[in-house]
């Protein structure tokens, strides 16, 4: 199993079937704190913070991996927190560039 943060996202089109949920859930083990929605087509994970600039520093970073992969997640911004869900919106699903970029998101902060 290689790691999916040293991994590099690939263009992912309509027409691409999305992983089955068996799938996922598999690679959920490489995404430590992050959860999959019951139908198997999301993952999302909230990220706490002491204050706004913390959590802005944070996205921003974020923001830089996403466009750095091309491959962008749904953000939910508060004061202290950031909800992130990843969904492959060209396949209606799950594809590996979901994973890649939560696992380089993880990366963000210390455990």
């Amino acid at each position: 199993m290689s790691d999916l943060s040293n991994q590099r996202c690939l263009p992912c089109e309509a027409g691409v079937r999305p992983i089955e949920k068996a799938e996922a859930l598999t690679k959920m083990s490489q995404v430590e704190g992050w959860e999959l929605n019951e139908p198997g087509t999301e993952i999302s994970r909230t990220f706490k913070f002491k204050n706004f600039y913390e959590t802005m520093a944070f996205v921003n970073a974020l923001a830089w991996i996403a466009h750095t992969e091309d491959h962008h997640p749904d953000l939910e911004v508060g004061y202290g927190s950031c909800h992130v869900r990843y969904s492959t919106h060209a396949i209606k699903g799950l594809s590996a560039n979901d994973f890649i970029c939560a696992a380089k998101i993880n990366l963000l902060l210390p455990n």
